[in-house]
């Protein structure tokens, strides 16, 4: 990760929506070990989303519903980090998801423009649907919004990056900003997601239970079994990247954040086999009802726009990261951050 991060960041606050979830919480334990002071909004509940920030307890943590009202305080805020949303392939409740994923972020982006903060937020590589239309974050304005997401989760996060986009171009935008748009992120802090879980700890948990690495059998002609790609980044680089953003300067607009590389499940699968010293064993079921023609069978970022953006640093490869997390977290007994 960034070895230190630019003193002006330091000396005043950087808040984060979504603080205690699974980026978040990555980035708000980073945040703190440098010295900054976070301030997470976001819901605990009843489960185990608080041992996200146990090692790194925050100095403040606020309820999304009493955002609001500490906004309009005008607290001295270096940036505003949007992570928090419905984050669920499957979500169903079209206008629950519109109001947390794009009014709420309406609504952040325009404090930050009234008073001059930077604002990242999170966007998603869902945006580009099936991939047919590319994954590049180059395109002029006319071809992103020929962009079709295959669920509300992809549609909303496009819903506002068009919304976002169009701001700029009227002059309207916060003096830095930055739509990120995440691929397939694994790494510590994520227990809590459920069936969103990263691909790597479920077959973890599959193999360490004694039982063979599942895989979905594909739903595409000209695809083999095990043969889907998808470009997997390891949560540090995701943090690296965040990081870079907010001390860069010149730096607006949607940002790609993935290694650019993709790669098989079946590469996957046998990279966890490896780090775990299990024998391969990998066995194909159907892919799920609720999945078809919803599943993307290949993404890879193309990150021309993160190089340009001044972003040199090398990408971890897929067995380093599966190695490192499954080494240095999962086989611990306390795996978190």
């Amino acid at each position: 990760m960034t070895d230190k991060i630019n003193d002006i960041i330091s000396a005043l606050m950087i808040l984060v929506t979504g603080g205690a979830g699974f980026i978040g919480s990555n980035l708000h334990a980073c945040l703190t070990t440098q010295g900054v002071e976070t301030i997470i909004v976001d819901r605990l509940r009843d489960g185990e989303k608080w041992r996200n920030l146990r090692r790194h307890s925050p100095t403040r943590l606020i309820s999304p519903d009493d955002l609001p009202d500490f906004l309009a305080e005008s607290p001295p805020l270096k940036a505003i980090v949007h992570l928090g949303a419905i984050s669920e392939t499957t979500a169903r409740n079209g206008d629950l998801v519109w109001h947390n994923n794009v009014a709420l972020s309406q609504r952040l982006w325009s404090w930050c423009v009234d008073h001059k903060v930077r604002f990242i937020y999170a966007s998603s590589a869902a945006t580009y649907g099936d991939g047919t239309r590319g994954f590049d974050d180059t395109a002029p304005f006319s071809r992103l919004r020929e962009l079709q997401p295959l669920n509300l989760y992809g549609w909303s996060k496009h819903a506002f990056d068009l919304w976002a986009l169009a701001e700029a171009q009227s002059g309207r935008e916060p003096p830095n900003w930055a739509g990120l748009k995440f691929f397939n992120v694994y790494g510590p802090n994520e227990y809590h997601k459920g069936h969103m879980i990263s691909v790597v700890k479920v077959k973890f948990d599959e193999i360490m239970a004694g039982q063979p690495a599942t895989l979905f059998k594909s739903d595409r002609a000209g695809i083999a079994d095990g043969s889907q790609q998808r470009d997997f980044i390891w949560i540090d680089d995701v943090i690296d990247v965040i990081l870079f953003l907010l001390t860069c300067s010149t730096a607006n607009g949607l940002f790609n954040v993935g290694t650019g590389n993709a790669r098989s499940y079946l590469d996957l699968a046998r990279s966890v086999c490896s780090a775990a010293g299990v024998a391969e064993k990998i066995d194909f079921v159907p892919m799920p009802k609720r999945l078809v023609g919803q599943y993307q069978s290949f993404t890879q970022a193309k990150i021309d726009r993160l190089r340009q953006a001044g972003y040199k640093r090398a990408f971890t490869e897929l067995e380093d990261g599966v190695s490192q997390y499954i080494n240095g977290f999962l086989r611990r007994t306390d795996p978190y951050r």
